[in-house]
């Protein structure tokens, strides 16, 4: 009887106010914290330490008296059996959360894959495309099912029908398929291998993108027909006659010549510097890119000084502070509609090829194109900046004047 009278009672745990701890009997304690809050605990040692299990609050979330008696019941049980209460429930929790993350769809996945990385992406076009592509090719098929439920025949039925005549679509939203269920199985969403690599994977299911993947240069101007032309846009004074103008100069790619900005520019030693963050490249990789003026660009960028808006050479709205590629290529597209910006750069690389004898690597230089070869980078660490020079000195002739050159200097290598 004496025993019993130690026992709590209902009436007695809602009348306890002053803090400290209140047994119950076998292991189980009432918890009463400064503030008034009460909470269950069960007391055990375990290697001659004492610790303490939370059993739930009292009066929040109705763990009442007679309930926290059975949990205590419970972790007595589990220690019978040598189990240690904290560790039991903290894996029974994990593997819990694991089946709710696991019914996630691919979708939900996809969508906080892209939420994850937008930071690494150079610009908002590109999250765009990863999103547009899913949405387009994928999410019909696999956006709805829970993503432990893809496997490699639902992605090969995803992918079969762009992969003869959309290949380089179709092998980019494999990719994007790859890196979703990468991440998922990373967080637990999903076990086992991804069913979306290539190699062991899906290249069982579908032929290599080298055998049938047929590259379509985009549509470039004959270089024989770049004097004619260029002679048409210098009598034009817009803005997006003087971008196109510049971009056909430098060569360089459509963001990088119509976010230029004046302070980028040297023309006392003729230099204009493209910063890294407005390069092609994967993000963190890129160098700045220094192209050499010649007196044909330093005239184009003295005559944007009339439209220049907060330091842009080719302003464009007071959202975009810089001209749209759309804005230049209707400039373009007056007169030539099935052509596009970026083929200017292959007329030029087309021209230097074919009317000069300056090195490959020279003429690649002028386009920031990347060496693929190792060995290659290796040796070449150069830029060929003064070789460059000259290069574009012979190009800004020959789009003034074309063949009327001196075909002599077209031998400087």
């Amino acid at each position: 009887m004496a025993k019993q009278t130690e026992l709590l009672t209902d009436i007695k745990v809602r009348k306890i106010n002053k803090p400290g701890r209140y047994p119950d009997g076998a292991g189980l304690y009432l918890q009463v914290t400064t503030s008034g809050g009460k909470s269950w605990l069960y007391r055990y040692k375990k290697d001659g330490k004492t610790h303490w299990k939370g059993l739930g609050t009292y009066g929040t979330n109705n763990v009442e008296l007679s309930l926290a008696r059975e949990r205590a019941g419970n972790c007595r049980r589990l220690r019978s059996d040598g189990i240690d209460p904290i560790q039991h429930f903290k894996t029974k929790d994990l593997q819990e959360t694991i089946e709710r993350l696991k019914g996630k769809t691919f979708k939900q996945c996809a969508e906080e894959y892209i939420e994850a990385h937008k930071a690494k992406w150079s610009n908002e076009k590109h999250r765009q495309q990863w999103t547009n592509t899913l949405k387009t090719y994928v999410y019909p098929t696999i956006g709805n099912l829970p993503v432990e439920e893809v496997d490699s025949g639902l992605i090969e039925r995803v992918l079969s029908p762009i992969w003869y005549n959309k290949n380089e679509t179709a092998t980019r939203v494999r990719q994007r398929i790859e890196a979703v269920l990468s991440r998922a199985i990373v967080l637990n969403y999903r076990e086992g291998p991804n069913p979306a690599v290539w190699r062991g994977g899906i290249e069982a299911l579908l032929p290599s993108p080298k055998d049938i993947h047929v590259v379509t240069h985009q549509p470039a101007m004959k270089f024989s027909e770049i004097p004619t032309y260029y002679k048409t846009l210098r009598e034009k004074e817009s803005v997006s006659s003087l971008a196109l103008r510049f971009l056909i100069q430098t060569c360089v790619r459509s963001k990088e010549g119509r976010g230029a900005h004046i302070d980028e520019f040297d023309l006392d030693n003729k230099i204009w510097t493209i910063p890294a963050d407005r390069m092609k490249g994967r993000k963190g990789k890129t160098k700045a890119h220094a192209v050499p003026l010649t007196d044909e660009m330093i005239s184009i960028v003295n005559q944007t000084e009339p439209h220049r808006r907060r330091g842009f050479l080719f302003p464009g709205t007071a959202k975009n502070p810089e001209i749209t590629d759309t804005s230049v290529r209707k400039t373009l597209l007056r007169t030539h509609p099935d052509l596009t910006i970026h083929g200017f750069r292959a007329t030029f690389r087309t021209w230097a090829g074919d009317k000069t004898n300056y090195q490959r690597e020279v003429c690649e230089a002028c386009l920031a194109h990347t060496i693929e070869s190792q060995l290659e980078k290796s040796y070449q660490r150069g830029t060929f900046f003064e070789k460059r020079r000259g290069l574009m000195e012979l190009w800004a002739d020959y789009c003034l004047n074309g063949d009327a050159v001196n075909r002599t200097r077209y031998l400087r290598c």
